[in-house]
């Protein structure tokens, strides 16, 4: 007689029996092939877009990389190479956009350059390029889910119906996707990005952007204006009787702090052809931050046409120099001497690399500054006292640099001060006689002797109107440079200070100097500046 079985086991066979009879029913299956091609649908569409949904734009004169990726939180993601990011909480949803910025292009940067007056409108057409793009990226986008849909859905089930079912879960997951972050998006994102990277340092150094964009389309709308003034100026200026280059004048043009500024090319391009330059002097501070990224900053050097003699500033890094002495008609000069049209100029780089240091900073290296900058001074005076030449200029990107070359040369040029100056070093202190030495009396000067050097120092304005920090306030820094006038002996004859700018105002200022004429200068002696 067999034994029944035990109440738990019937119960276990009966839900067995339920659940087998659950899944074989025909709503139970459908459930589960609607569940894998959903699952398709979506997994082809991800793969597609994360692999293949990007499209590349022009925006001004940058070339640019957009791309969407799934994501859970949203956002855009804008990438600077190699300054780092900055991040928008620009909408909701699925969607995360990337926007990564790449190199200039040369020929639209040209013409940007070569045509000032186009920057007020170039962020006008920046937006439309942005909008464009975007909406190309969402219709590949859509169309690329919908492939890749289809194309995992005909893998798996290989079935028309179902690999079309799948096609439209991943237009209509996709679609949605791009709704939601439609519905949610937030214009006022703009402004407040999250930096990362060097970016961080981006609202310390230029100050609220938006502030800084609008001065600047109203600056940038006078510039074309105060460029065609400067030939007129010139004109008048020559005319005037107190000094008229000769023929076998030299003339140079000393420009510094340029600061990424990309007017100020087309500036030092009209005032080398008004003024028929024979050279231009830079001391330093090119770019802002030392970065590979702005190494293409200085490939408008050859279309200044004349030799382009440099030293480099606390702003320039290696990088930068060696960019710049890569240029076809750049002269670097760092503890070194170069000849033009008769000038000897020796000249050395700054000893301090500080792009992130501003007023009130105090990064480390800043105790030992100063002994850096005197030493960097020392040595490039030994170096010419050991040429054995004459040198007419020196060059220097601080002025605290000079000093030890007071008495060594007649002209020190020299920048980073953003502010125009003009002065005489203080004579050299004389050397101590040694006591061990014979008491003998000393010769009297022979009628050879040659009469002591005085050195005058010149420092030069912010010919890039320091950049686009001196866009913070509502006057912009005017943008500065000097022309120097040298005779056939090589001596100093007059300068003119150029100074353009002034939101609002299309004007030019021009001031002729005449050595001999001018009041006499009082000697400073050059003290460490906050670093600009």
């Amino acid at each position: 007689m067999m034994r029944e079985r035990p109440r738990w086991l019937r119960t276990m066979g009966s839900v067995a029996e339920v659940a087998g009879r659950v899944l074989r029913h025909r709503w139970t299956r459908r459930i589960r092939v609607a569940t894998v091609v959903v699952l398709a649908g979506v997994a082809g569409a991800a793969v597609a877009v994360m692999l293949f949904a990007r499209a590349d734009l022009n925006v001004g004169p940058f070339s640019a990389e957009m791309s969407v990726s799934p994501s859970v939180d949203g956002g855009t993601e804008i990438d600077i190479p190699p300054l780092g990011s900055l991040h928008l909480d620009s909408h909701r949803g699925p969607v995360h956009l990337r926007v990564a910025l790449g190199s200039l292009d040369q020929s639209r940067t040209e013409a940007l350059i070569d045509n000032p007056a186009s920057i007020s409108t170039a962020g006008d057409r920046a937006i439309d390029e942005v909008v464009s793009g975007v909406a190309r990226l969402g219709l590949r986008t859509l169309g690329l889910a919908v492939l890749g849909g289809l194309i995992l859905g005909a893998l798996v089930f290989r079935d028309m119906r179902r690999t079309a079912a799948a096609g439209m879960t991943a237009l209509l997951v996709t679609g949605g996707s791009f709704g939601l972050a439609a519905a949610t998006l937030r214009p006022e994102s703009i402004s407040e990005p999250r930096y990362e990277g060097l970016l961080i340092n981006a609202p310390a150094v230029v100050g609220d952007a938006r502030r800084i964009a609008d001065n600047y389309g109203r600056y940038s709308e006078q510039l074309q204006a105060i460029l065609g003034n400067v030939s007129r100026v010139y004109s008048t200026i020559s005319a005037l009787p107190v000094y008229e280059p000769a023929g076998n004048t030299t003339r140079l043009l000393h420009v510094s702090d340029l600061h990424l500024n990309p007017s100020s090319w087309g500036l030092i391009r009209t005032v080398v052809q008004a003024f028929e330059i024979d050279a231009v002097i830079d001391t330093g501070d090119i770019v802002d931050w030392g970065s590979s990224a702005e190494t293409s900053y200085v490939a408008s050097i050859p279309s200044i046409q004349v030799p382009y003699i440099y030293v480099r500033g606390n702003h320039d890094s290696a990088a930068i120099q060696a960019a710049v002495k890569a240029q076809s008609n750049a002269i670097v000069l760092d503890d070194g001497l170069t000849e033009i049209d008769g000038l000897t100029i020796a000249g050395i780089g700054d000893p301090q690399f500080t792009p992130d240091k501003s007023e009130g900073n105090s990064a480390t290296g800043d105790d030992a500054g100063p002994q850096l900058l005197t030493e960097a001074g020392q040595r490039l005076a030994t170096t010419i006292r050991n040429s054995g030449k004459k040198v007419d200029i020196a060059l220097v990107h601080d002025p605290a640099m000079a000093q030890p070359l007071s008495g060594v040369v007649p002209l020190v040029l020299s920048g980073h001060q953003h502010a125009r100056s003009v002065s005489m070093l203080p004579a050299p202190t004389p050397v101590a006689p040694d006591p061990s030495a014979s008491s003998s009396p000393a010769p009297l000067p022979s009628a050879t002797a040659t009469t002591p050097i005085t050195t005058r120092i010149m420092v030069e304005g912010s010919t890039g109107g320091a950049g686009l920090r001196g866009l913070e306030d509502e006057e912009p820094t005017p943008l500065s440079l000097s022309v120097l006038y040298f005779d056939e002996k090589n001596d100093l004859k007059a300068y003119d200070d150029i100074r353009l700018g002034g939101t609002g105002e299309s004007n030019v200022e021009m001031q002729r100097n005449v050595i001999g004429l001018e009041p006499d200068a009082v000697p400073v002696v050059p003290s460490v500046q906050p670093s600009q």
